[in-house]
């Protein structure tokens, strides 16, 4: 039976367990990306005192004045440095829905320290490895560097459980994201003092855009929800010490729409809830080298089927991606 709402896996034995046990979690994660996208995994060794330092260092941030938060907003729209105030994206115009900016502020960096050498600073690069911006809060650029690391790790490691879902070989992708232009961002979504507009969501109805997101999430009113294949929007489980896995649209590309890239947004509180309901979310968008190739990998296509999909690079599929969010968001806001 396909799976209608989220599973929470146990990725442990990936590190301690037998060949066996192994490749039946690689099976689980499998199942998981082809029936709903979305999969919740507990046993991933990421310690618990540098999430609570992110944490910390990231409410510090958004408690700034707005003019403070404002000099740190991000130069581009091409770049994903810095400040976005709410309101400046709506998700759902990635998908081409016109919407009302979503409810929720963000701060983001991208790969830390990069190598000087042509490949991260030549024309090709783009703005993947554009410099960070930093507040000046103590603990918040380490704090942060050091999650961006760990995430980096944790993301290889998924990647390789793909690999062997995919009956491919487990380094398959290691080539493919060993400079990888991933982001990290932080979303704030503020108590709801006022109604908001019809069609306003704190984040709105999306699929992401790489290879996978992991997600620390807080359990609080207004949270995120997946449309399962029944059409239903059904509520991530939030567990004790998880985190929240999705495949994004780079991967279903990748699998030739063997494993599916889930629609999901985050809801409104109840609007008796709404004015205690702040909510921040830690979210790490993994994304593959820039020139990697996305085509349609050995194994997934049926006898005599074809690709659904011309190969694309990963960088030109992000940006694709990202200008397509944040064109209808401006040209309202230019409007306005």
């Amino acid at each position: 039976m396909t799976l209608l709402s989220v599973p929470i896996i146990d990725i442990s034995l990936f590190y301690t367990g037998s060949p066996a046990e192994r490749v039946e979690l690689a099976a689980q994660v499998d199942r998981a990306c082809r029936d709903i996208g979305f999969l919740v995994i507990t046993g991933h060794g990421v310690p618990q005192r540098l999430i609570d330092r992110v944490d910390e260092t990231s409410r510090k941030f958004f408690k700034m004045s707005t003019p403070d938060k404002q000099a740190l907003k991000r130069p581009k729209d091409d770049q994903v440095r810095g400040y976005s105030a709410v309101g400046d994206e709506g998700l759902s115009n990635s998908l081409g829905q016109k919407s009302p900016g979503d409810l929720k502020e963000s701060f983001s960096i991208g790969p830390i320290n990069p190598p000087q050498t042509p490949y991260f600073t030549g024309a090709a690069a783009g703005p993947h490895f554009a410099p960070n911006i930093w507040p000046a809060i103590p603990d918040f650029k380490e704090s942060w560097s050091e999650y961006f690391a760990v995430m980096s790790r944790l993301s290889s490691d998924l990647m390789k459980m793909f690999a062997m879902g995919l009956k491919l070989p487990e380094n398959f992708f290691e080539d493919k994201i060993d400079k990888h232009i991933s982001m990290f961002r932080v979303l704030s979504y503020p108590n709801q003092l006022d109604e908001p507009e019809p069609g306003q969501l704190r984040a709105g109805a999306h699929s992401d855009y790489g290879s996978l997101t992991i997600v620390r999430a807080e359990d609080k009113p207004g949270g995120l929800q997946v449309c399962n294949k029944a059409g239903e929007w059904v509520t991530v489980p939030i567990a004790p010490q998880s985190f929240v896995v999705n495949i994004g649209d780079l991967m279903m590309q990748w699998t030739n729409d063997e494993w599916v890239s889930t629609l999901h947004r985050v809801a409104n509180p109840p609007r008796e809830q709404a004015g205690d309901a702040l909510r921040q979310s830690l979210v790490f968008f993994h994304q593959p080298n820039y020139d990697a190739m996305v085509s349609c990998l050995p194994g997934v296509l049926a006898p005599g089927a074809a690709p659904k999909y011309e190969p694309i690079s990963s960088g030109d599929h992000l940006r694709n991606k990202f200008v397509k969010q944040t064109t209808f968001a401006g040209a309202e806001a230019a409007a306005a």
